[in-house]
C-alpha cells in the first residue's frame, strides 16, 4: 500500500555536475538549484492535465 502524501517530501538530485533540491508536496512539485529559492513549481493539476474545477457562483448551476 501506498503512503498518503500529507506533507512534503524534499530530496537532493544531481544531474549534469549541478545539484538540485526537489520538493514533493500535496499541492505539486517544486525544483530549485541547492541553496537558491527561486525554481520551478508545477501543480499537481498541470502535471496530469486537468482543470482546475470551476469557481462557484453562489447560484443554482442553472445557465437561465
Amino acid at each position: 500500500m501506498a503512503t498518503k502524501l500529507d506533507k512534503s517530501i524534499k530530496r537532493e538530485l544531481e544531474l549534469d555536475g549541478r545539484v538540485y533540491t526537489i520538493i514533493i508536496s500535496p499541492n505539486g512539485v517544486k525544483v530549485t538549484p541547492k541553496g537558491g529559492r527561486i525554481g520551478r513549481e508545477v501543480a499537481w493539476r498541470t502535471i496530469l492535465g486537468e482543470s482546475p474545477a470551476p469557481a462557484s457562483s453562489g447560484g443554482d448551476g442553472s445557465n437561465g
